[in-house]
């Protein structure tokens, strides 16, 4: 056994060393910086260039699961629902199609990517991580062969990651704001399904940056499904009542089905200027 020397005992230990003092008030600055290096050198190592955000729901189930749920509620094999739990249920089976299309859309965007030959890191699906339609994306973009990135927050109620995040592209953020920064920094596209308040509080940070271009890049911004969307935010009122405009209206582009918000962001993308030479040999 290594014998300690007096000189040792007394030496101070090094500060990056000293956990209580990088987890105090006064190391935050520092705890900030790794929040944003980690995932930097991370991203970086896996190749990846640009990334598809998925924002919406935690609470949105599979179909399967959503189905099985209602099945057990009516079959009378757990003790008598209420009205409201029923109809709570069948809502669930409703909703349960954005988690399916969610996953199929992140699925035809990867296998898009990969068929462009550009390196598996060229177009990455990215999500919050959690359940629900963030699960949905990294699912389908796993199921295409491709890499999915998880961008998860510590909570009060613990959010774990979903099983379906390539393992070194799996990160946990206690800052929200630097979560948020590596939603925008990387994206080209952000779709946004059906969500509560974190959903919404992502759509208009990105809607912020656009308009303003904060960005650095003009991001694509759809809204799937506007049987939703246009019950939830009425942004013709807005634009009538003179705090938007149109130009701000022709920001969003809204999308009903897979197919049609896959196409509409080929589309936007291949018009983007930093990826048109990645384009232009397939495309042009």
């Amino acid at each position: 056994m290594k014998k300690t020397s007096p000189t040792d005992a007394c030496r101070p230990r090094l500060a990056y060393q000293n956990a209580r003092f990088l987890t105090s008030p006064a190391a935050r600055t520092i705890r900030i910086l790794s929040e944003y290096l980690d995932p930097q050198v991370s991203l970086r190592k896996a190749g990846v260039q640009n990334t598809v955000v998925f924002f919406g729901s935690a609470r949105i189930l599979p179909r399967d699961v959503a189905t099985e749920r209602l099945r057990k509620m009516e079959s009378g094999k757990t003790p008598a629902p209420s009205e409201t739990e029923l109809q709570s249920a069948r809502m669930a089976v409703e909703m349960s199609r954005y988690y399916e299309e969610a996953r199929e859309l992140a699925f035809l965007i990867t296998r898009w990517s990969q068929q462009l030959n550009r390196g598996s890191g060229f177009l990455v699906v990215c999500s919050g991580g959690g359940p629900g339609i963030m699960e949905a994306a990294n699912r389908g973009a796993v199921e295409a062969g491709g890499k999915s990135i998880g961008l998860n927050i510590m909570l009060p109620v613990e959010q774990s990651p979903n099983p379906h995040i390539t393992p070194e592209l799996a990160f946990t953020f206690h800052y929200f704001f630097m979560r948020k920064l590596w939603f925008a920094q990387p994206a080209k596209a952000l779709i946004v399904f059906p969500g509560g308040f974190g959903t919404m509080d992502e759509l208009w940070e990105f809607l912020t940056l656009v308009q303003t271009g904060k960005m650095g890049h003009r991001a694509a911004i759809l809204l799937y499904g506007p049987e939703y969307w246009k019950r939830a935010v009425n942004f013709e009122w807005m634009r009538d009542s003179g705090t938007i405009d149109d130009a701000d209206i022709a920001l969003l582009h809204f999308a009903s089905s897979p197919q049609e918000a896959f196409s509409i962001l080929q589309e936007r993308l291949k018009r983007d200027r930093t990826l048109r030479s990645a384009f232009a040999r397939r495309f042009f």
